[in-house]
């Protein structure tokens, strides 16, 4: 996911895909603790991806001045 594409988002859709993204996240870290995990480098998407998503929706929050 890029930056332009949460930008379009509402808070409550950014909350919504990033409670999706931290669910995908967790069953890609128990699969890594069982040793089937086949793509290492998506857990590092997901993380950035997360990343991003928290910090349009703080920019949401945050008044402009």
């Amino acid at each position: 996911m890029k930056f332009a594409e949460s930008k379009d988002m509402t808070l409550v859709e950014l909350a919504a895909k990033g409670r999706d993204l931290r669910h995908e996240m967790f069953t890609l870290r128990l699969q890594q603790a069982s040793a089937q995990l086949e793509k290492p480098a998506r857990l590092r998407t997901l993380r950035k991806d997360i990343a991003r998503i928290e910090t349009r929706m703080s920019q949401l929050r945050k008044p402009t001045v």
